[in-house]
């Protein structure tokens, strides 16, 4: 028999939970939770599976309202305090319009406030004001066009950019292809490096890319986190540009 003196008998308490929709092939769900403070608890919800490449037809599937909707409410059950659409490209394929109605779609059916990881980077970008960025993605070239228009649109100016013209298996690269491919991306007038794909792993490379560059590095699971724990009032832990600018907002 255990003792009651070997644990709390308050146990842990409730969780902080964040609701994650996110595309069927995502493969970096603990990418994500390594940003997590330990009260906070993500819920992963996937959209239903489509064979299809990782191209514009995808990401168009993927952010399809009515699949949305129905992943989303899978998350009500939980009662997450904010929740998140983790894809760059399903975001972004159609334009401001079709992020904000993701994000709008699932707040709906959870009843909290939702973000998608598209505006999650220009909220990133506007915390740290920046208007002039490279890209790297490990997209086909269509994909990449389009993160171009998206940040025109919110009148930002992409002055470098790189892409692995991948359409499968993105969660296989190696830090040390990605960081060359930032390497490749970045320009002198650009302000930040955005590094696209939440199927991209990025986590160990931020910190020293920003060193090597000198300037902000984003990546799309980075801004994600971030615009999930910024709706709960916490910062994003860690030593990298946005994180420290975090600590400041929420200080």
């Amino acid at each position: 028999m255990i003792s009651a003196t070997e644990f709390d008998p308050a146990g842990p308490g409730v969780p902080r939970i964040i609701g994650v929709v996110s595309p069927y092939d995502m493969a970096l769900d603990r990418e994500l939770w390594r940003w997590m403070p330990s009260e906070v608890t993500l819920a992963f919800a996937r959209t239903p599976f489509h064979p299809l490449v990782v191209d514009a037809t995808m990401a168009s599937a993927i952010g399809d309202d009515e699949e949305v909707r129905a992943t989303a409410r899978c998350l009500s059950a939980v009662a997450p305090e904010a929740a998140l659409y983790a894809c760059t490209s399903g975001s972004f394929v159609n334009g401001l319009e079709g992020a904000r109605k993701i994000s709008m779609a699932i707040r709906d059916e959870v009843d909290a406030p939702a973000v998608t990881t598209s505006e999650a980077l220009l909220e990133a970008l506007e915390l740290l004001g920046i208007g002039k960025l490279s890209i790297a993605t490990p997209y086909v070239p269509e994909l990449t066009e389009r993160l171009v228009d998206f940040l025109a649109e919110d009148g930002r100016a992409v002055t470098g950019c790189a892409g692995l013209g991948l359409d499968k298996l993105i969660w296989h690269v190696p830090y040390g292809k990605t960081a060359d491919l930032v390497r490749s991306a970045d320009s002198d007038d650009a302000e930040a490096v955005f590094v696209a794909c939440t199927n991209l792993p990025t986590f160990d490379v931020i910190a020293p890319l920003e060193r090597e560059l000198g300037k902000p590095v984003l990546t799309a699971n980075q801004v994600t986190a971030w615009a999930g724990l910024r709706r709960l009032g916490l910062p994003l832990p860690g030593d990298a540009r946005l994180a420290e600018a975090s600590r400041s907002v929420t200080a």
